[in-house]
């Protein structure tokens, strides 16, 4: 009973150290909203800057060169413009976020190097040289094997436990510090997925409304306005542009957070089948 407490207890402590920072949770809570006001402010004080148009008000037509008319031009895309150029500052700052946080899970060298050279001192039966070599790669898989490597040393001087069970301790404690690293790579993913989609929706929405202005130009008795009909037209196309191309970024770089995470998931998996195979080879 007694045992089975230090156990629990051990686990929970560890658990505890690897939970996320307060500042990290912080981070992503301030981050929305920060992004939406810095959105927002863009959108009516540099986009809507009155040097954009001519005769110096937001209603006049957009210069004829410069990038002042290229700022009238997405203006004119509507409110929806402020909203989709927020989303992607949001998209943006959680890109460079988890670029940094998964460079540092990478480690100073890849996992496969360290998975083969734990495996060259683990034949020579050299543990601290393997642990070493966990603290010189200071990356999630190091972290795992670290774990792992000392648990390993651990049952070495086990007596009261046959190979089997040393083996499936072994096993057992990979697969903890595993669980409490995996979150931690995929944390705030979620928010690129989600933008994947609502971007795109958001563009649509923009369009539509666009489209509405448009029609509406038309729909006018006599000759149709043909300043309202291209204005509706170029919110439409403005708002379009916009969502696909944030919700492009979101999926292209989603995707290149996943492909990294695997990697690493992988010379995880490696690590874990390199000591029990290794203990069972060297420690009968």
């Amino acid at each position: 009973m007694a045992e089975t407490k230090t156990t629990v207890t051990a686990a929970t402590a560890k658990a505890s150290s690897h939970q996320p920072k307060k500042s990290s949770n912080l981070f992503a809570a301030l981050a929305v909203p920060i992004c939406l006001v810095i959105g927002f402010l863009f959108y009516f004080f540099v986009l809507g800057n009155p040097a954009n148009f001519q005769g110096g008000t937001t209603e006049g037509h957009p210069v004829e060169s410069g990038i002042g008319k290229w700022f009238a031009t997405v203006y004119k895309g509507g409110l929806i413009v402020p909203i989709l150029i927020s989303v992607l500052l949001i998209c943006l700052t959680f890109v460079i976020e988890r670029f940094l946080y998964l460079s540092k899970a990478k480690g100073k060298f890849s996992g496969s190097e360290l998975v083969r050279k734990v495996q060259f001192h683990l034949a020579n039966r050299n543990i601290d040289a393997a642990l070493a070599e966990c603290d010189k790669q200071k990356g999630s898989v190091g972290n795992v094997l670290k774990a792992g490597l000392k648990k390993y040393k651990e049952m070495i001087s086990n007596t009261e436990l046959d190979t089997d069970q040393k083996i499936l301790t072994i096993k057992n404690e990979i697969e903890e510090t595993t669980a409490l690293e995996l979150p931690m790579m995929e944390k705030n993913l979620v928010f690129l997925s989600t933008i994947a989609s609502v971007a795109t929706l958001l563009g649509l929405f923009g369009t539509v409304l666009g489209m509405i202005r448009a029609f509406a130009a038309m729909s006018t008795g006599g000759a149709p306005d043909s300043a309202q009909l291209a204005g509706g037209i170029s919110e439409a196309l403005i708002n379009t542009a916009l969502g696909i191309g944030t919700s492009a970024v979101a999926i292209i770089m989603y995707n290149f957070f996943t492909t990294n995470i695997d990697s690493i998931t992988y010379a995880i998996d490696e690590s874990g089948f390199t000591l029990t195979q290794s203990f069972a080879a060297n420690h009968k």
